[in-house]
């Protein structure tokens, strides 16, 4: 959580510096003894979302760097959430109409289909809950309770605006070119 937490922070200061994250740290792990992980929307699933906060509820006053990992992780999701609004108002402004919002990826992690604690799910669901035209692809799931989910051919061709979430396997094999992409998994 906390080799997570620092790789998100980077990210948020590097928006800040309008440097790539990704590049800066692929040039900085060039070093023999730099292993930064590559930032992304957060952190899930059923251990490293949740555990961490038991022991710090077992020592508040002792786990300092694990509750600041923690809140940096949980911060993250709402920190994308803004950037799209921001995002969305724009493109909303220069096409004359409500965007169609691409969100690739709603599982907590690459290449499964686990939705436990995922924060790629609970950024779409808050995008469609704020009325923003989102469509989506997870392409490990055949269906979902409350998001319709449309393949990836279909997400590109619809999207004016993808918002890369998860970066599943089958995403790395397709043409991106001359879309609109938030990029928040390194795809």
């Amino acid at each position: 959580d906390v080799n997570i937490a620092f790789a998100n922070e980077i990210s948020l200061v590097c928006e800040d510096f309008n440097i790539n994250p990704y590049c800066l740290i692929d040039l900085a792990n060039y070093h023999p003894r730099v292993n930064i992980l590559k930032p992304g929307c957060g952190v899930g699933g059923h251990c490293i979302a949740v555990d961490p906060w038991f022991i710090a509820s077992q020592l508040p006053n002792s786990t300092n760097l694990i509750q600041s990992a923690r809140k940096v992780n949980d911060n993250k999701p709402n920190w994308i959430i803004s950037k799209v609004k921001e995002v969305s108002s724009k493109l909303e402004i220069e096409l004359g109409r409500k965007p169609i919002i691409g969100c690739l990826g709603l599982a907590f992690k690459p290449d499964v289909e686990d939705l436990r604690e995922s924060p790629a799910l609970y950024i779409t669901l808050s995008l469609i809950e704020s009325g923003l035209n989102i469509i989506a692809c997870e392409p490990n799931l055949n269906d979902h309770k409350s998001i319709s989910l449309v393949s990836l051919d279909d997400i590109i061709v619809e999207s004016d605006l993808l918002v890369c979430l998860v970066a599943h396997s089958s995403f790395f094999d397709k043409d991106f070119k001359n879309k609109r992409i938030l990029n928040f998994c390194g795809l």
